[in-house]
């Protein structure tokens, strides 16, 4: 018998679920379930709670997932990785903030914590395969494990999936990689799950509900500079360079009267040396535009680049639509990319995520980016 969703055993085989309390998770376990496999459910309670950060509810998830549980009639087990989270996920999250880049956690968490503590974990419990509510798809070839785009694109999480290796990927599997997010809500109604109209949670799990500058201002300290335009004037202060990102638009201070041209301001970088915020006016201002970027050493889902240079296209931000560009790996690892028209508001820190047909190769973080050549530049002021 063929095994479903990608995973690497047939029915009845266990398989250990994270179960997050969400819909998604919970039609997970549902699916397998009915295809035949023994489920067990597992809650990953990553950050602890308490009076210094607020508001992350896991004491509410845990609830649901145990509902989820009753209602299934399988076994489900709370396990508390906080440390772990902490050491491997938290430390390097405000690290880079410290050296004034925007980390992504999502893609770390996945990769130390829910494909790392967790399998290990569900490994030890007897399982023969692991499951996550993630919108993503598996195709098992020639023994290498591919990781694909679902069905759902505006649900597609193999940006966040993309730094995970074959031994993680090799007792995965996907249920819901040919779903849409209204067949899954659609599902769980009809199998009578309480969440299946629970909202989905949005940002980083242990911030809670709690305003992110609130929550960053408790880790590092703040120190306040000028807000400088391109040309080094001042007309404005900050409240601290770790609470900006490039292309953010909200909460600067600045009115358009500051500027000739009465357009909204945008942060285009950030000048450490000088603890300067650097400013434009306009949404595709030349300066926060680029035309590549270099990455630190890249992960490949296939264990190993496509080749040494090669065409494909990426995203370098969640949602993006992929664009098409050209990437050449060094000696060491790392990826140059040239794309084939500017992108806006790249930024270090963040990943750079390649595909083709398809198909998720792998990624990096960006490290630096390039600018717009001067005739390039003008070419888009004169438009």
């Amino acid at each position: 018998m063929d095994a479903p969703y990608g995973l690497p055993v047939p029915p009845p085989a266990r398989v250990v679920v994270g179960l997050s309390g969400g819909v998604d998770s919970a039609v997970t376990a549902l699916l397998l379930q009915r295809a035949g496999y023994e489920v067990i459910g597992l809650f990953m309670k990553n950050w602890e709670d308490d009076d210094t950060f607020g508001d992350c509810p896991a004491a509410a998830d845990i609830a649901d997932v145990q509902a989820i549980a009753a209602r299934l009639d399988i076994p489900v087990q709370v396990v508390n990785f906080a440390a772990e989270y902490r050491e491997q996920v938290f430390a390097h999250f405000l690290a880079e903030y410290r050296r004034g880049r925007t980390p992504n956690p999502d893609v770390l968490c996945n990769r130390q914590i829910k494909f790392g503590v967790f399998r290990e974990h569900a490994l030890r419990l007897g399982a023969q395969a692991i499951a996550t509510g993630h919108y993503a798809a598996l195709r098992r070839t020639g023994g290498v494990v591919e990781l694909l785009c679902p069905a759902d694109e505006d649900k597609d999480q193999t940006y966040f999936l993309h730094a995970l290796t074959q031994t993680q990927l090799a007792p995965a599997g996907f249920a819901l990689a040919d779903l849409t997010k209204r067949q899954v809500r659609a599902l769980a109604a009809q199998a009578g799950l309480m969440v299946a109209h629970k909202k989905d949670s949005t940002g980083i799990c242990f911030i809670g509900e709690r305003p992110f500058r609130e929550f960053l201002s408790r880790y590092l300290v703040a120190e306040p500079g000028d807000i400088v335009d391109a040309q080094g004037r001042v007309i404005g202060r900050h409240v601290g360079l770790p609470h900006y990102t490039l292309g953010q638009r909200q909460g600067l201070g600045i009115g358009g009267g500051h500027g000739a041209s009465g357009a909204a301001w945008y942060v285009a970088g950030k000048d450490t040396a000088r603890n300067a915020l650097i400013v434009v006016q306009g949404h595709d201002h030349p300066l926060l535009l680029s035309s590549g970027l270099e990455s630190e050493p890249a992960t490949w889902i296939a264990g190993t680049a496509p080749a040494r240079r090669f065409a494909c296209t990426a995203k370098t931000r969640y949602r993006q639509r992929a664009e098409a560009c050209e990437v050449t790996v060094t000696d060491d690892g790392r990826c140059q990319v040239r794309f084939s028209r500017p992108q806006r508001a790249v930024t270090p820190g963040q990943s750079v995520v390649f595909y083709r047909d398809g198909l998720c190769l792998g990624g990096a973080v960006i490290d630096t980016t390039a600018p717009l050549t001067e005739a390039t530049s003008r070419q888009l002021t004169s438009a």
